[in-house]
Protein backbone atom coordinates (compact mmCIF):
# COMPACT_ATOMS: atom_id res chain seq x y z
CA UNK A 1 0.00 0.00 0.00
CA UNK A 2 1.39 3.68 -0.89
CA UNK A 3 2.20 5.73 1.94
CA UNK A 4 -0.01 8.26 0.45
CA UNK A 5 -2.99 5.76 0.54
CA UNK A 6 -2.11 5.05 4.20
CA UNK A 7 -1.68 8.19 5.28
CA UNK A 8 -5.73 8.82 3.73
CA UNK A 9 -7.01 5.86 5.22
CA UNK A 10 -5.54 7.18 8.75
CA UNK A 11 -7.37 10.11 8.25
CA UNK A 12 -10.15 8.85 7.07
CA UNK A 13 -10.63 5.79 9.53
CA UNK A 14 -9.63 8.27 12.67
CA UNK A 15 -13.55 9.04 12.12
CA UNK A 16 -14.79 5.42 12.71
CA UNK A 17 -13.91 5.33 16.93
CA UNK A 18 -15.90 7.97 18.06
CA UNK A 19 -19.57 8.19 18.14
CA UNK A 20 -20.75 9.75 15.07
CA UNK A 21 -23.45 12.92 15.03
CA UNK A 22 -26.79 12.20 13.71
CA UNK A 23 -26.26 12.81 10.10
CA UNK A 24 -27.80 16.23 9.69
CA UNK A 25 -27.75 17.43 12.89
CA UNK A 26 -25.02 18.50 15.17
CA UNK A 27 -22.73 16.07 17.33
CA UNK A 28 -23.40 16.23 20.89
CA UNK A 29 -19.76 15.94 22.95
CA UNK A 30 -19.80 13.44 25.02
CA UNK A 31 -16.28 13.51 26.28
CA UNK A 32 -18.04 16.66 27.76
CA UNK A 33 -20.20 16.38 30.85
CA UNK A 34 -23.82 15.98 30.06
CA UNK A 35 -25.82 19.33 30.56
CA UNK A 36 -29.19 19.22 32.50
CA UNK A 37 -32.07 19.63 30.12
CA UNK A 38 -34.00 22.14 30.10
CA UNK A 39 -38.26 21.86 31.09
CA UNK A 40 -38.64 22.34 27.04
CA UNK A 41 -36.43 19.48 26.47
CA UNK A 42 -37.45 17.13 28.78
CA UNK A 43 -40.66 17.87 27.55
CA UNK A 44 -39.97 16.77 24.11
CA UNK A 45 -37.64 13.46 25.25
CA UNK A 46 -40.80 12.49 26.89
CA UNK A 47 -42.66 12.93 23.60
CA UNK A 48 -40.29 10.85 21.63
CA UNK A 49 -40.16 8.34 24.14
CA UNK A 50 -44.20 7.90 23.64
CA UNK A 51 -44.10 7.69 20.03
CA UNK A 52 -41.03 5.18 19.84
CA UNK A 53 -41.45 1.70 18.41
CA UNK A 54 -41.62 -0.76 20.95
CA UNK A 55 -37.79 -2.20 19.47
CA UNK A 56 -36.56 1.26 20.69
CA UNK A 57 -38.41 1.26 23.90
CA UNK A 58 -37.13 -1.93 25.02
CA UNK A 59 -33.23 -1.46 23.58
CA UNK A 60 -33.11 1.72 25.68
CA UNK A 61 -35.09 0.91 28.51
CA UNK A 62 -33.88 -3.29 29.28
CA UNK A 63 -31.07 -4.18 26.58
CA UNK A 64 -28.32 -1.22 27.66
CA UNK A 65 -30.23 0.23 30.79
CA UNK A 66 -27.27 0.00 32.54
CA UNK A 67 -24.80 0.50 30.43
CA UNK A 68 -25.70 4.05 28.55
CA UNK A 69 -24.46 6.75 29.41
CA UNK A 70 -27.02 9.49 30.35
CA UNK A 71 -25.52 12.04 27.93
CA UNK A 72 -26.21 8.91 25.28
CA UNK A 73 -29.70 8.43 26.57
CA UNK A 74 -30.39 12.40 26.11
CA UNK A 75 -29.10 12.09 22.16
CA UNK A 76 -30.82 9.13 21.27
CA UNK A 77 -34.24 10.67 22.91
CA UNK A 78 -33.16 14.19 20.32
CA UNK A 79 -32.89 11.83 17.29
CA UNK A 80 -36.27 12.14 15.06
CA UNK A 81 -36.12 9.28 12.68
CA UNK A 82 -35.70 5.54 12.61
CA UNK A 83 -32.96 5.30 10.67
CA UNK A 84 -30.87 7.98 12.73
CA UNK A 85 -32.00 5.53 16.04
CA UNK A 86 -30.43 2.84 13.78
CA UNK A 87 -27.04 4.56 13.18
CA UNK A 88 -26.71 5.57 17.13
CA UNK A 89 -27.17 1.94 18.33
CA UNK A 90 -24.70 0.81 15.69
CA UNK A 91 -22.01 3.36 16.84
CA UNK A 92 -23.37 3.16 20.58
CA UNK A 93 -22.05 -1.01 19.79
CA UNK A 94 -18.90 -0.03 17.39
CA UNK A 95 -17.76 2.59 20.67
CA UNK A 96 -17.10 0.10 22.87
CA UNK A 97 -15.76 -2.55 20.74
CA UNK A 98 -12.01 -3.48 21.33
CA UNK A 99 -11.68 -3.81 17.71
CA UNK A 100 -13.89 -1.67 15.32
CA UNK A 101 -12.37 -3.79 12.50
CA UNK A 102 -14.09 -7.28 13.49
CA UNK A 103 -17.44 -7.70 11.79
CA UNK A 104 -18.85 -9.36 14.84
CA UNK A 105 -18.61 -6.78 17.93
CA UNK A 106 -16.95 -8.69 21.00
CA UNK A 107 -18.84 -6.09 23.67
CA UNK A 108 -22.14 -6.87 22.03
CA UNK A 109 -22.14 -10.36 22.09
CA UNK A 110 -20.74 -10.06 25.72
CA UNK A 111 -23.15 -8.04 26.92
CA UNK A 112 -26.35 -10.16 25.62
CA UNK A 113 -24.68 -13.49 26.89
CA UNK A 114 -24.43 -11.69 30.82
CA UNK A 115 -28.38 -10.73 29.96
CA UNK A 116 -29.08 -14.74 28.88
CA UNK A 117 -26.66 -15.70 32.39
CA UNK A 118 -28.16 -12.90 34.29
CA UNK A 119 -32.27 -13.96 33.49
CA UNK A 120 -31.35 -17.77 33.92
CA UNK A 121 -29.56 -17.76 37.39
CA UNK A 122 -30.72 -15.07 39.34
CA UNK A 123 -34.74 -14.79 38.34
CA UNK A 124 -36.63 -14.37 41.73
CA UNK A 125 -40.29 -13.83 40.66
CA UNK A 126 -38.49 -10.88 38.72
CA UNK A 127 -36.68 -11.53 35.53
CA UNK A 128 -33.11 -12.04 36.74
CA UNK A 129 -31.90 -8.63 34.41
CA UNK A 130 -34.13 -6.39 36.73
CA UNK A 131 -32.27 -7.58 40.16
CA UNK A 132 -29.30 -6.42 41.42
CA UNK A 133 -27.17 -9.40 41.30
CA UNK A 134 -28.12 -9.37 37.19
CA UNK A 135 -27.29 -5.39 37.10
CA UNK A 136 -23.88 -6.07 38.85
CA UNK A 137 -23.52 -9.02 36.55
CA UNK A 138 -24.78 -7.35 33.49
CA UNK A 139 -22.05 -4.05 34.17
CA UNK A 140 -19.32 -5.86 35.26
CA UNK A 141 -19.18 -9.85 34.70
CA UNK A 142 -18.78 -12.55 36.65
CA UNK A 143 -16.92 -11.66 39.95
CA UNK A 144 -12.83 -13.25 40.80
CA UNK A 145 -14.89 -14.59 44.06
CA UNK A 146 -18.25 -15.72 44.95
CA UNK A 147 -18.68 -16.48 48.78
CA UNK A 148 -22.19 -17.81 48.60
CA UNK A 149 -24.58 -18.98 51.70
CA UNK A 150 -27.92 -19.99 49.73
CA UNK A 151 -29.47 -21.43 53.27
CA UNK A 152 -27.73 -18.79 55.44
CA UNK A 153 -26.58 -20.24 58.58
CA UNK A 154 -23.78 -19.91 61.47
CA UNK A 155 -21.80 -17.08 60.44
CA UNK A 156 -18.19 -15.98 62.23
CA UNK A 157 -18.06 -12.07 62.08
CA UNK A 158 -14.69 -11.03 61.09
CA UNK A 159 -13.02 -8.71 64.34
CA UNK A 160 -13.83 -5.53 61.67
CA UNK A 161 -17.64 -6.12 62.52
CA UNK A 162 -17.51 -7.00 65.73
CA UNK A 163 -16.55 -10.61 66.28
CA UNK A 164 -18.98 -13.52 67.77
CA UNK A 165 -21.14 -15.82 66.33
CA UNK A 166 -24.58 -15.64 64.80
CA UNK A 167 -26.92 -16.77 62.08
CA UNK A 168 -27.95 -15.39 58.78
CA UNK A 169 -30.21 -15.18 55.86
CA UNK A 170 -29.04 -16.09 52.08
CA UNK A 171 -26.34 -14.16 51.28
CA UNK A 172 -23.44 -13.75 48.69
CA UNK A 173 -20.52 -11.63 48.69
CA UNK A 174 -18.36 -11.23 45.44
CA UNK A 175 -15.06 -10.29 45.01
CA UNK A 176 -13.35 -8.07 41.51
CA UNK A 177 -9.98 -8.40 41.86
CA UNK A 178 -9.91 -4.63 39.48
CA UNK A 179 -12.67 -2.60 38.68
CA UNK A 180 -11.86 0.10 36.02
CA UNK A 181 -12.11 3.91 37.44
CA UNK A 182 -12.92 1.94 41.04
CA UNK A 183 -10.17 0.30 42.25
CA UNK A 184 -8.73 -3.04 43.56
CA UNK A 185 -9.90 -5.67 45.52
CA UNK A 186 -13.74 -4.23 45.73
CA UNK A 187 -16.66 -6.85 47.55
CA UNK A 188 -20.09 -6.62 47.17
CA UNK A 189 -22.61 -7.84 49.25
CA UNK A 190 -25.80 -8.91 48.26
CA UNK A 191 -28.86 -10.31 51.12
CA UNK A 192 -31.91 -12.21 50.74
CA UNK A 193 -33.72 -11.32 54.40
CA UNK A 194 -37.30 -12.56 52.66
CA UNK A 195 -35.91 -15.84 51.78
CA UNK A 196 -37.49 -15.26 48.69
CA UNK A 197 -34.44 -15.99 46.19
CA UNK A 198 -34.28 -11.63 45.56
CA UNK A 199 -31.18 -10.93 47.36
CA UNK A 200 -30.19 -7.16 47.09
CA UNK A 201 -27.41 -5.05 47.08
CA UNK A 202 -26.32 -3.96 50.81
CA UNK A 203 -24.05 -1.86 52.00
CA UNK A 204 -24.77 -2.46 55.56
CA UNK A 205 -23.08 -6.14 56.70
CA UNK A 206 -25.26 -6.28 59.43
CA UNK A 207 -28.32 -6.75 57.64
CA UNK A 208 -27.60 -10.39 57.12
CA UNK A 209 -27.78 -11.26 60.67
CA UNK A 210 -31.30 -13.15 61.16
CA UNK A 211 -30.58 -12.63 65.16
CA UNK A 212 -30.18 -9.18 64.83
CA UNK A 213 -33.78 -7.93 66.63
CA UNK A 214 -33.50 -11.19 69.01
CA UNK A 215 -32.19 -10.20 72.50
CA UNK A 216 -29.36 -11.95 73.33
CA UNK A 217 -28.66 -13.95 70.67
CA UNK A 218 -25.73 -13.24 68.31
CA UNK A 219 -24.07 -11.22 70.42
CA UNK A 220 -20.58 -9.97 69.92
CA UNK A 221 -17.37 -10.19 71.79
CA UNK A 222 -17.75 -7.29 73.75
CA UNK A 223 -21.27 -7.54 74.25
CA UNK A 224 -20.70 -10.96 75.14
CA UNK A 225 -18.15 -9.66 78.12
CA UNK A 226 -20.36 -7.13 78.92
CA UNK A 227 -18.57 -4.05 77.56
CA UNK A 228 -20.83 -3.37 75.35
CA UNK A 229 -24.71 -3.52 74.82
CA UNK A 230 -26.45 -5.10 71.90
CA UNK A 231 -28.77 -1.68 71.71
CA UNK A 232 -26.00 0.44 71.00
CA UNK A 233 -26.13 -1.01 67.29
CA UNK A 234 -28.98 0.62 66.98
CA UNK A 235 -27.86 3.91 67.78
CA UNK A 236 -24.66 4.09 64.82
CA UNK A 237 -24.94 6.77 62.69
CA UNK A 238 -23.07 5.88 59.92
CA UNK A 239 -25.80 3.48 58.26
CA UNK A 240 -25.33 -0.02 59.80
CA UNK A 241 -26.56 -1.65 62.44
CA UNK A 242 -22.86 -3.29 63.23
CA UNK A 243 -21.56 -4.12 67.16
CA UNK A 244 -18.71 -2.19 68.07
CA UNK A 245 -15.41 -2.90 67.77
CA UNK A 246 -12.27 -3.53 69.47
CA UNK A 247 -10.33 -2.31 67.32
CA UNK A 248 -10.12 0.36 64.49
CA UNK A 249 -12.48 0.72 61.73
CA UNK A 250 -10.50 -0.54 58.21
CA UNK A 251 -11.22 2.15 55.59
CA UNK A 252 -13.41 -0.20 53.60
CA UNK A 253 -16.01 0.09 56.27
CA UNK A 254 -15.97 3.72 56.14
CA UNK A 255 -19.56 5.02 55.89
CA UNK A 256 -18.45 7.83 52.94
CA UNK A 257 -16.04 4.71 51.14
CA UNK A 258 -19.12 2.47 51.29
CA UNK A 259 -21.51 5.21 49.79
CA UNK A 260 -18.89 6.22 47.38
CA UNK A 261 -18.48 2.66 46.23
CA UNK A 262 -22.62 1.94 46.71
CA UNK A 263 -22.81 5.06 43.27
CA UNK A 264 -20.12 4.13 41.09
CA UNK A 265 -20.74 0.49 41.06
CA UNK A 266 -24.11 1.45 39.72
CA UNK A 267 -23.09 3.80 37.36
CA UNK A 268 -23.38 2.59 33.20
CA UNK A 269 -19.15 1.85 33.10
CA UNK A 270 -17.29 4.79 31.76
CA UNK A 271 -16.02 4.48 27.72
CA UNK A 272 -12.80 5.39 26.50
CA UNK A 273 -12.60 7.62 23.45
CA UNK A 274 -10.14 6.54 20.98
CA UNK A 275 -7.37 8.48 19.14
CA UNK A 276 -9.34 12.22 19.71
CA UNK A 277 -6.27 13.81 18.59
CA UNK A 278 -6.10 12.20 15.22
CA UNK A 279 -9.71 13.35 15.05
CA UNK A 280 -9.47 17.13 15.70
CA UNK A 281 -6.26 16.90 13.07
CA UNK A 282 -8.84 15.70 10.67
CA UNK A 283 -11.14 18.03 10.65
CA UNK A 284 -8.83 20.68 11.01
CA UNK A 285 -7.77 19.67 7.72
CA UNK A 286 -10.64 18.30 6.37
CA UNK A 287 -12.31 21.54 4.70
CA UNK A 288 -8.82 22.66 3.23
CA UNK A 289 -10.26 20.86 -0.02
CA UNK A 290 -14.05 21.43 -0.42
CA UNK A 291 -15.85 19.37 -2.64
CA UNK A 292 -19.29 18.31 -3.94
CA UNK A 293 -20.45 14.62 -4.07
CA UNK A 294 -23.27 12.78 -4.60
CA UNK A 295 -24.41 9.06 -4.58
CA UNK A 296 -26.71 7.78 -7.16
CA UNK A 297 -28.51 4.34 -7.02
CA UNK A 298 -29.39 1.73 -10.09
CA UNK A 299 -31.51 -1.33 -9.54
CA UNK A 300 -28.88 -4.53 -10.70
CA UNK A 301 -30.92 -7.58 -9.09
CA UNK A 302 -33.10 -7.55 -6.11
CA UNK A 303 -30.04 -7.77 -3.85
CA UNK A 304 -27.39 -5.50 -5.54
CA UNK A 305 -27.18 -1.83 -6.32
CA UNK A 306 -25.33 0.05 -8.52
CA UNK A 307 -24.28 2.97 -7.01
CA UNK A 308 -22.20 5.41 -8.90
CA UNK A 309 -20.40 8.31 -6.38
CA UNK A 310 -19.37 11.56 -8.20
CA UNK A 311 -17.31 13.85 -7.13
CA UNK A 312 -17.03 17.83 -8.49
CA UNK A 313 -14.56 19.82 -7.31
CA UNK A 314 -13.82 23.46 -8.45
CA UNK A 315 -10.49 23.54 -10.32
CA UNK A 316 -9.48 27.22 -8.29
CA UNK A 317 -9.03 24.84 -5.47
CA UNK A 318 -6.66 23.14 -7.17
CA UNK A 319 -3.10 24.08 -7.05
CA UNK A 320 -1.19 24.10 -10.60
CA UNK A 321 2.47 23.96 -12.07
CA UNK A 322 3.15 26.00 -15.08
CA UNK A 323 5.08 23.83 -17.52
CA UNK A 324 6.24 24.65 -20.76
CA UNK A 325 2.97 26.45 -21.47
CA UNK A 326 0.70 23.72 -19.78
CA UNK A 327 -0.87 24.16 -16.47
CA UNK A 328 -1.02 21.07 -14.57
CA UNK A 329 -2.63 19.75 -11.29
CA UNK A 330 -3.15 16.45 -9.77
CA UNK A 331 -5.58 15.27 -6.94
CA UNK A 332 -5.19 11.93 -4.98
CA UNK A 333 -8.85 10.27 -4.24
CA UNK A 334 -8.99 7.45 -1.41
CA UNK A 335 -12.35 6.10 -1.36
CA UNK A 336 -14.13 3.57 1.70
CA UNK A 337 -17.45 1.89 1.93
CA UNK A 338 -17.79 0.20 5.15
CA UNK A 339 -20.57 -1.52 7.21
CA UNK A 340 -21.36 0.34 10.65
CA UNK A 341 -19.71 -2.63 12.33
CA UNK A 342 -16.43 -1.36 11.07
CA UNK A 343 -16.08 -3.91 8.26
CA UNK A 344 -14.75 -2.89 5.04
CA UNK A 345 -17.06 -3.36 2.06
CA UNK A 346 -15.44 -1.54 -0.97
CA UNK A 347 -12.31 0.83 -1.52
CA UNK A 348 -11.44 2.77 -4.34
CA UNK A 349 -8.32 5.11 -4.99
CA UNK A 350 -7.04 7.16 -8.14
CA UNK A 351 -5.11 9.71 -9.99
CA UNK A 352 -7.08 12.12 -11.90
CA UNK A 353 -4.98 14.88 -13.54
CA UNK A 354 -5.87 18.43 -15.14
CA UNK A 355 -3.82 19.79 -17.58
CA UNK A 356 -4.39 23.31 -19.64
CA UNK A 357 -3.08 25.14 -21.65
CA UNK A 358 -2.46 28.89 -21.54
CA UNK A 359 -4.69 30.11 -23.51
CA UNK A 360 -7.51 28.12 -21.68
CA UNK A 361 -6.26 28.29 -18.61
CA UNK A 362 -8.02 31.50 -16.60
CA UNK A 363 -11.31 30.13 -18.12
CA UNK A 364 -10.82 26.61 -17.25
CA UNK A 365 -10.45 27.66 -13.64
CA UNK A 366 -13.66 29.14 -13.22
CA UNK A 367 -14.75 25.81 -13.87
CA UNK A 368 -15.31 21.94 -12.02
CA UNK A 369 -13.43 18.60 -12.27
CA UNK A 370 -15.88 16.10 -12.08
CA UNK A 371 -14.72 12.17 -11.23
CA UNK A 372 -16.66 9.17 -10.33
CA UNK A 373 -16.50 5.79 -9.06
CA UNK A 374 -19.48 3.25 -9.27
CA UNK A 375 -19.27 -0.10 -6.99
CA UNK A 376 -21.97 -2.51 -6.47
CA UNK A 377 -23.51 -3.09 -2.92
CA UNK A 378 -26.28 -4.54 -1.39
CA UNK A 379 -29.50 -2.74 -0.19
CA UNK A 380 -28.19 -1.55 3.38
CA UNK A 381 -26.55 1.25 5.89
CA UNK A 382 -23.00 1.81 5.07
CA UNK A 383 -20.48 4.82 6.04
CA UNK A 384 -18.64 6.70 3.23
CA UNK A 385 -15.31 7.83 3.52
CA UNK A 386 -14.16 10.37 0.97
CA UNK A 387 -10.55 11.68 1.12
CA UNK A 388 -9.11 13.96 -1.32
CA UNK A 389 -5.80 15.18 -1.37
CA UNK A 390 -4.39 18.13 -3.90
CA UNK A 391 -0.96 16.77 -4.86
CA UNK A 392 0.69 20.22 -5.28
CA UNK A 393 -0.14 21.64 -2.13
CA UNK A 394 -0.78 18.62 -0.03
CA UNK A 395 -4.27 20.19 1.10
CA UNK A 396 -6.71 17.57 2.23
CA UNK A 397 -10.62 17.49 1.86
CA UNK A 398 -12.46 14.93 4.01
CA UNK A 399 -15.89 13.39 4.11
CA UNK A 400 -17.67 11.10 6.20
CA UNK A 401 -20.95 10.58 5.71
CA UNK A 402 -23.95 7.59 5.80
CA UNK A 403 -24.97 6.21 3.15
CA UNK A 404 -28.42 4.06 2.68
CA UNK A 405 -28.55 2.08 0.02
CA UNK A 406 -32.54 1.55 -1.32
CA UNK A 407 -33.98 -1.94 -1.44
CA UNK A 408 -35.85 -2.46 -4.71
CA UNK A 409 -39.03 -4.39 -4.24
CA UNK A 410 -39.68 -7.32 -7.11
CA UNK A 411 -43.19 -6.66 -7.20
CA UNK A 412 -43.94 -3.07 -6.86
CA UNK A 413 -43.63 0.15 -9.29
CA UNK A 414 -39.58 1.16 -8.45
CA UNK A 415 -37.41 3.64 -10.03
CA UNK A 416 -33.41 4.91 -9.71
CA UNK A 417 -32.44 8.46 -8.24
CA UNK A 418 -33.47 10.89 -10.87
CA UNK A 419 -30.15 12.21 -12.46
CA UNK A 420 -30.02 15.36 -14.20
CA UNK A 421 -27.18 15.29 -16.40
CA UNK A 422 -25.23 17.58 -18.41
CA UNK A 423 -27.22 17.71 -22.14
CA UNK A 424 -23.93 17.93 -24.50
CA UNK A 425 -22.92 14.78 -22.88
CA UNK A 426 -25.69 12.62 -22.83
CA UNK A 427 -25.30 10.16 -25.70
CA UNK A 428 -24.86 7.06 -26.49
CA UNK A 429 -21.49 5.17 -26.44
CA UNK A 430 -19.86 2.83 -28.95
CA UNK A 431 -20.87 -1.22 -28.17
CA UNK A 432 -16.99 -1.87 -26.96
CA UNK A 433 -18.01 0.88 -24.14
CA UNK A 434 -20.88 -0.29 -22.85
CA UNK A 435 -21.23 -0.96 -19.15
CA UNK A 436 -17.45 0.26 -18.75
CA UNK A 437 -15.62 3.32 -17.72
CA UNK A 438 -16.49 6.62 -15.54
CA UNK A 439 -20.03 7.99 -16.09
CA UNK A 440 -21.61 4.95 -18.54
CA UNK A 441 -24.61 3.68 -17.33
CA UNK A 442 -25.24 0.98 -19.48
CA UNK A 443 -25.25 1.77 -22.91
CA UNK A 444 -25.26 5.91 -22.11
CA UNK A 445 -22.61 8.62 -20.78
CA UNK A 446 -24.13 9.95 -18.52
CA UNK A 447 -22.67 12.97 -17.04
CA UNK A 448 -24.34 14.73 -13.40
CA UNK A 449 -24.40 18.59 -12.58
CA UNK A 450 -24.12 18.24 -9.10
CA UNK A 451 -25.04 21.86 -8.65
CA UNK A 452 -27.75 21.33 -10.35
CA UNK A 453 -27.14 24.58 -12.46
CA UNK A 454 -27.57 25.29 -16.21
CA UNK A 455 -27.51 27.91 -18.62
CA UNK A 456 -30.39 29.15 -20.97
CA UNK A 457 -28.46 28.00 -24.07
CA UNK A 458 -28.40 24.85 -22.83
CA UNK A 459 -30.17 21.62 -22.82
CA UNK A 460 -30.77 19.65 -19.27
CA UNK A 461 -30.18 16.26 -19.33
CA UNK A 462 -32.62 14.07 -17.83
CA UNK A 463 -31.94 9.85 -17.21
CA UNK A 464 -34.42 7.53 -14.96
CA UNK A 465 -35.13 4.05 -14.56
CA UNK A 466 -38.07 2.66 -14.23
CA UNK A 467 -38.29 -1.02 -12.74
CA UNK A 468 -40.78 -3.91 -12.31
CA UNK A 469 -43.44 -2.56 -14.92
CA UNK A 470 -46.08 -5.28 -16.16
CA UNK A 471 -46.28 -6.65 -19.50
CA UNK A 472 -49.60 -6.56 -20.61
CA UNK A 473 -50.76 -10.36 -21.73
CA UNK A 474 -52.14 -9.00 -25.26
CA UNK A 475 -49.25 -7.32 -26.20
CA UNK A 476 -46.68 -8.80 -24.64
CA UNK A 477 -45.24 -5.21 -23.55
CA UNK A 478 -44.72 -2.82 -20.84
CA UNK A 479 -48.02 0.47 -20.95
CA UNK A 480 -46.45 3.71 -19.35
CA UNK A 481 -46.64 6.98 -19.50
CA UNK A 482 -44.71 9.67 -17.95
CA UNK A 483 -45.32 13.02 -17.21
CA UNK A 484 -42.70 16.09 -17.25
CA UNK A 485 -43.87 19.03 -15.18
CA UNK A 486 -41.32 22.18 -14.22
CA UNK A 487 -42.19 24.08 -12.02
CA UNK A 488 -40.71 27.80 -10.35
CA UNK A 489 -41.83 27.99 -6.98
CA UNK A 490 -45.63 27.37 -7.34
CA UNK A 491 -46.03 28.25 -10.66
CA UNK A 492 -46.07 25.65 -13.41
CA UNK A 493 -43.84 26.72 -16.27
CA UNK A 494 -43.28 23.24 -18.84
CA UNK A 495 -45.58 20.89 -18.48
CA UNK A 496 -45.83 17.61 -21.08
CA UNK A 497 -46.08 14.17 -21.53
CA UNK A 498 -44.76 11.00 -22.97
CA UNK A 499 -45.39 7.07 -23.35
CA UNK A 500 -43.59 3.81 -22.91
CA UNK A 501 -43.51 3.31 -26.83
CA UNK A 502 -41.14 6.60 -27.56
CA UNK A 503 -38.97 5.20 -24.42
CA UNK A 504 -36.35 2.19 -24.37
CA UNK A 505 -37.69 -1.03 -22.72
CA UNK A 506 -36.15 -3.95 -21.69
CA UNK A 507 -38.18 -6.58 -19.98
CA UNK A 508 -39.72 -5.06 -17.15
CA UNK A 509 -37.43 -2.14 -17.35
CA UNK A 510 -37.79 1.19 -18.90
CA UNK A 511 -35.51 4.04 -19.51
CA UNK A 512 -36.05 7.81 -19.95
CA UNK A 513 -33.07 9.83 -21.46
CA UNK A 514 -34.30 12.97 -22.21
CA UNK A 515 -33.05 16.21 -23.15
CA UNK A 516 -35.18 19.25 -21.90
CA UNK A 517 -34.17 22.83 -24.44
CA UNK A 518 -33.89 25.54 -21.35
CA UNK A 519 -34.00 28.60 -23.90
CA UNK A 520 -37.60 29.49 -22.89
CA UNK A 521 -36.85 29.73 -19.25
CA UNK A 522 -35.76 32.77 -17.40
CA UNK A 523 -33.27 33.09 -15.16
CA UNK A 524 -34.15 31.49 -11.71
CA UNK A 525 -34.32 28.55 -9.55
CA UNK A 526 -37.31 25.57 -10.88
CA UNK A 527 -38.30 21.97 -9.89
CA UNK A 528 -38.58 19.05 -11.96
CA UNK A 529 -41.15 16.87 -10.99
CA UNK A 530 -41.80 12.93 -12.78
CA UNK A 531 -44.68 11.08 -12.35
CA UNK A 532 -44.27 7.45 -14.21
CA UNK A 533 -47.50 5.53 -14.26
CA UNK A 534 -47.80 1.88 -14.89
CA UNK A 535 -50.80 1.46 -17.02
CA UNK A 536 -50.93 -2.43 -16.50
CA UNK A 537 -50.60 -2.44 -12.77
CA UNK A 538 -52.04 0.90 -12.30
CA UNK A 539 -49.01 1.97 -10.05
CA UNK A 540 -47.63 5.78 -10.39
CA UNK A 541 -43.89 6.69 -9.20
CA UNK A 542 -42.22 10.43 -9.01
CA UNK A 543 -39.23 11.99 -8.35
CA UNK A 544 -38.37 15.39 -8.32
CA UNK A 545 -34.96 17.73 -8.72
CA UNK A 546 -34.06 20.90 -7.88
CA UNK A 547 -32.57 22.96 -10.80
CA UNK A 548 -31.01 26.45 -11.62
CA UNK A 549 -31.08 28.28 -14.49
CA UNK A 550 -28.98 30.91 -15.63
CA UNK A 551 -28.43 33.17 -18.49
CA UNK A 552 -26.05 32.31 -20.97
CA UNK A 553 -22.91 33.56 -21.55
CA UNK A 554 -23.70 35.62 -24.63
CA UNK A 555 -26.78 37.18 -23.36
CA UNK A 556 -24.82 38.61 -19.79
CA UNK A 557 -21.96 39.71 -22.53
CA UNK A 558 -24.85 41.94 -24.35
CA UNK A 559 -26.41 42.83 -21.33
CA UNK A 560 -23.16 44.13 -19.69
CA UNK A 561 -21.94 46.12 -22.83
CA UNK A 562 -25.75 47.33 -23.34
CA UNK A 563 -25.47 51.33 -23.29
CA UNK A 564 -25.98 53.14 -19.81
CA UNK A 565 -24.30 49.94 -18.11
Amino acid sequence: MSRFLRVLTAIAFSFSLIVLPAFGQEAQDLTKPAQKPNKEAKRKMRQVYKELGEAYKHWLDEDVVYIIAPEERTAFLQLSTNEEREQFIEQFWLRRSSNPDLPDNDFKEEHYRRIAYANEHYASGIPGWKTDRGRMYIIWGPADEVDSHPSGGTYDRPMEEGGGTTSTYPWEKWRYRYLQDIGENIELEFVDPTGSGEYHLTMDPSEKDALLHVPGAGLSQLESMGMASKTDRFTRSDGTNLPKTMGGTPASMDEFNRLELFAKVQRPPAVKFKDLEAIVTSRIVRDQVRFNWRPDFLKVTSESVLVPISIQIPNSQLSFTNKEGVHSATLNIFGRVSSLTGRVVQTFEDAVSRDFPDSLFQQSVKLSSIYQKAIPLRPGLYRLDLVIKDVQSGNVGVVNSRLVVPRYEDEKLEASSLILADGNKLEHVPSKQIGTGQFVIGSTKVVPRLEGDFNTGEKLGIYLQLYNLKVDEKTHKASATVQYLVKKGDQDVMQFKETSDEMKQTGDQMTIERLLPLATLVPGKYTLHINATDQVANQTISRTADFTVKAAPEARAAANSAPGR
